[in-house]
């Protein structure tokens, strides 16, 4: 970690393999747990979210047969936690793959897939979703609350 009192840096290099997912979820968990202000639910949120950029991430560099490495990078101050997630598996048609997804569609059941930027938007505070020339960069920022409240009894 690198940084002050107030913020701190963790960025990593990983192979595209399906095991990294654990790893950055592990991290983003940790980071969670070390501020108070995120509850375990809300960590919950973050780990997911983080789950499905990292899938995302290494799918498209399996696909393009690319071995560089997944960046990630994980920013932390007081109540925030942003994360970067940086494939090079060629990128994808942004405006289709964030067109909203009805879930409660019956027919949603017929097919997996498809929900992980619909759910990065759903658990972000913030999410941005960048082309780069030869990859896919995700921007995810997390405050303590979610976005879209909670259910409570």
């Amino acid at each position: 970690m690198h940084g002050t009192a107030d913020d701190a840096l963790i960025e990593l290099d990983l192979p595209p393999r399906p095991e990294i997912v654990s790893v950055a979820r592990l991290v983003v968990g940790s980071l969670a747990m070390g501020d108070p202000s995120f509850d375990d639910e809300r960590a919950a949120d973050l780990r997911l979210a983080v789950s499905e950029a990292c899938t995302n991430a290494v799918q498209a560099q399996l696909r393009a047969d690319d071995d560089s490495p997944i960046h990630l990078r994980y920013r932390v101050w007081p109540g925030i936690i942003e994360v970067t997630v940086t494939d090079s598996g060629g990128g994808f048609d942004l405006v289709a793959a964030q067109r909203s997804v009805d879930l409660t569609d019956p027919e949603r059941l017929e097919y997996e897939g498809g929900l992980g930027i619909p759910l990065i938007r759903l658990l972000a505070d913030e999410a941005e979703f960048r082309k780069l020339p030869h990859g896919t960069q995700v921007v995810m920022t997390f405050g303590p609350d979610g976005p879209t409240g909670r259910i409570t009894d």
